[in-house]
């Protein structure tokens, strides 16, 4: 039997274009990404209009054939999926789920309910109607095996219907769905919302297209119902029609879903769109230099690995790989800079998920002094944001060691940068419950707030800071990148902006602790490697401690002794004193005479 899929398109409402202008349209736009045309293919296309208005010749409901993986099965397919998944959002992109327009299920209900919208009311209210297009889905399939699947509005509501009703030996290589009315709960046809709660054991992947003009969608995708859909927004001008836009040769003429049907059909091919546009083997930026140091990091982590924890590491490293290099992608892209070849490296075979996962270059351009903010926040960072898999301090100590041996710093920097940290906590005699750097990659813009600016705020002359603040800024404050700068920016900010932020009113004791501690432990980094000491840092932290000494004064005359506010600064006056006492006693910072 042929390895090479069936391509099965399900059309939406009216007479299921007996003009095949959806494939005319697709084999055309096929050919000219270089794909061979769709006459090398079989292909299935089951017209059905006259059953969605109503059926004298009643069949069962196909029954489900494809059942719900459990336990560790589950588990393990879920990794794979998200493989595939990642895969995918190489070759065409970062996931854009659309914000969805005010009253979208309302539109879609009145949608559906139009008269020229009747066919979809039956395939939803109606169960003779639905039985019966299943079934003539499934008969004209016949014995097929490895299928595409396309579903063009009402058709991605049958394709999801249809999916668990293959039988259990066919393969989905792939289903692309367009146009899709799924988001909207009207079109939940049997609850699929929760049956497809997770990825069908018998699905490669599922990639969903809409654009802004298309009026069915509603200006979202699919994957706010279902999360482990791959939603991909088409750039069509919102001034098309709205008949025009929803139409199929409309979609299927854009190159990036012919390119994902294209994938699903042929596998890879040598005139691919490639997603960095330009690359150079230039200097590497903060931004860039500190993504790559994280990613190499978590590199030399997955070495320190095993068994079940080491599949799910390299997992997570795959897909903070690649979203990591599409964010910098679009950075500098927006900037007009060229993409560095160290970045675009980072990328190479992941759009295949059957390919290793590249490791990162070496960082061998910093000196000790320069590495000493980028290493202090990659090392209590989660460098696998958005997943989350917690590794032993050993095992990360060992991977930080060889680390800095890599960098031609040395081991003893690697472990120097925990000893650093955990004389900085101690020091601080404080609470326990330590704001960790992940809690920055959390997308949280009321982080940065509640710190009054402080991780926007770099002083003038001060290049270190300087330099993470300008990345910031084209980053922002959430993901891994920007988790990692917001850190930096932390562990070297510049005059008045401790102060700033330790009195705000929205910062917490736990962050002032966070932020002092990162100071401390970048002190406790110079002295322990020789460096001189930080000028300005004595004299910030006595600036923060005068100003809360007066909002305490202030506060104190009116508020309750019991008041909240008034304990969150009693515990940062005390974090700022140990702080002091801690570098007074060391000698590691140079106090104002």
């Amino acid at each position: 039997m042929s390895q090479t899929p069936t391509l099965l398109f399900l059309h939406g409402i009216g007479m299921g274009d007996p003009d095949k202008l959806w494939y005319h349209t697709l084999d055309r736009t096929l050919k000219n990404l270089g794909f061979p045309g769709l006459s090398e293919l079989e292909v299935v296309a089951p017209r059905y209009p006259n059953g969605l208005h109503g059926v004298d010749d009643p069949v069962p409901l196909p029954e489900i054939k494809v059942r719900a993986a459990e336990g560790d099965s589950a588990k393990a397919h879920r990794r794979d999926f998200q493989r595939r998944r990642t895969a995918m959002e190489v070759l065409l992109g970062p996931d854009d789920p659309g914000e969805g327009w005010p009253g979208g299920d309302q539109l879609a209900s009145v949608v559906a309910g139009r008269n020229k919208f009747v066919q979809a009311e039956n395939y939803v209210s109606n169960p003779e109607v639905r039985a019966w297009v299943l079934a003539r889905v499934l008969r004209m399939l016949g014995d097929a095996r490895r299928v595409v699947i396309v579903g063009h509005s009402l058709g991605s509501v049958i394709a999801a219907d249809l999916v668990r009703r293959l039988p259990a030996d066919v393969e989905v290589v792939g289903m692309v769905t367009i146009g899709s009315p799924l988001a909207h709960e009207v079109f939940q046809v049997d609850h699929l919302r929760d049956v497809l709660a997770q990825p069908p054991v018998n699905m490669a992947w599922w990639v969903n297209f809409w654009n802004m003009a298309d009026l069915v969608p509603a200006g979202r995708g699919l994957s706010r119902a279902w999360p482990w859909v791959l939603d991909q927004r088409i750039k069509e001008s919102a001034f098309v029609k709205p008949v025009k836009a929803h139409s199929a040769e409309t979609y299927l003429g854009n190159k990036s879903v012919a390119l994902a049907i294209g994938r699903a059909l042929f596998g890879s091919h040598s005139d691919e769109t490639d997603r960095v546009e330009s690359t150079e083997d230039m200097a590497l930026d903060f931004g860039e230099t500190t993504a790559l140091l994280a990613l190499r990091y978590a590199h030399l982590i997955l070495r320190e690995l095993k068994g079940d924890e080491r599949e799910r590491y390299a997992d997570a490293i795959r897909h903070a790989q690649a979203d990591t290099a599409e964010k910098i992608r679009q950075r500098n892209m927006s900037e007009g800079r060229p993409v560095p070849q160290a970045i675009a490296d980072l990328i190479v075979g992941l759009d295949d998920p059957t390919s290793p996962t590249p490791e990162p270059q070496l960082v061998g351009h910093l000196s000790t002094e320069d590495a000493i903010v980028p290493l202090l926040a990659v090392a209590d960072a989660n460098v696998i944001w958005p997943f989350e898999i917690k590794v032993d301090k050993a095992e990360r100590r060992r991977a930080m060691e060889q680390l800095t041996l890599e960098m031609q710093l040395g081991r003893k920097v690697g472990a120097n940068i925990f000893v650093a940290q955990e004389t900085a906590q101690k020091a601080l005699k404080g609470s326990t419950n330590w704001i960790k750097w992940t809690a920055f990659g959390l997308g949280s813009a009321a982080l940065v707030a509640a710190t009054g600016g402080l991780a926007l705020a770099a002083a003038p002359g001060v290049a270190g800071a300087a330099a993470v603040t300008s990345a910031l800024a084209a980053f922002g404050p959430g993901g891994m990148i920007g988790g990692l700068l917001t850190a930096g920016t932390l562990v070297s900010a510049g005059t008045g902006s401790i102060a700033a932020g330790l009195t705000a009113t929205g910062s917490t004791a736990e962050t002032a602790e966070a932020v002092v501690a990162a100071q401390l432990a970048a002190a406790v980094m110079r002295d322990l490697q020789g460096l001189d000491k930080d000028p300005e840092l004595w004299n910030e932290l006595q600036d923060a401690k005068a100003d809360l000494v007066r909002e305490l004064a202030r506060l104190e005359a009116v508020s309750d002794e019991s008041a909240p506010s008034l304990k969150q600064l009693k515990r940062k006056l005390e974090t700022i004193d140990n702080a002091l006492e801690f570098l007074q006693r060391r000698k590691l910072a140079l106090a104002e005479t």
